[in-house]
């Protein structure tokens, strides 16, 4: 099956979804789920919302418009996937309503570029990559989004991962990395 090229009204209608879904998730979840991780180095679902919150800050639409300011004549700066490791904490009420509101005025920053079918083939110049389109780096987006979302649905079922007894076998989810 064919994917279907980017269309940027698409993926900003899943972005869109993606505050809610985690609002709906995380908030009334007890402190054990939270605190849920897949072992050693890994992240539980609040430090994942604060990753989420540092791409708002520093990934998505201010390297969207540092392609159209410089195309791929200027490298983006690196993206630091741990800042939120250095973050004082903060409860997973706090984080998700800053990601809310961050995700909100991204959207509203996005839509007023007013981006057209022609800008999505505008170059940039990845840090590590090299050359990537603007409908790349929004493509990518989407697919961090769903990265994530998939990443605490595992660190929430690792919860459970040996108290399910012989069915592990048949969940993925809980079968080791």
């Amino acid at each position: 099956m064919a994917h279907p090229t980017f269309v940027l009204a698409e993926a900003t209608t899943l972005l869109d979804r993606t505050p809610p879904l985690l609002d709906a998730w995380l908030r009334p979840l007890p402190s054990c789920w939270l605190a849920c991780d897949e072992g050693p180095q890994t992240w539980n679902a609040t430090v994942v919302v604060g990753h989420l919150i540092e791409g708002e800050l520093t990934d998505w639409v201010p390297r969207t418009r540092h392609i159209l300011a410089h195309g791929d004549g200027v490298p983006f700066l690196p993206f630091d996937r741990f800042t939120q490791l250095r973050r004082p904490e903060r409860t997973i009420d706090e984080l998700l309503d800053e990601f809310a509101r961050l995700r909100r005025q991204s959207l509203a920053d996005l839509r007023a570029l007013d981006l057209q079918p022609g800008d999505l083939e505008r170059r940039g110049r990845h840090p590590e990559f090299g050359p990537v389109t603007l409908g790349q780096h929004l493509a990518t987006w989407v697919a961090h989004d769903l990265t994530h979302i998939a990443q605490i649905a595992r660190v929430l079922a690792h919860r459970y991962a040996d108290a399910v007894g012989p069915w592990r076998q048949y969940l993925r989810i809980v079968q080791p990395r």
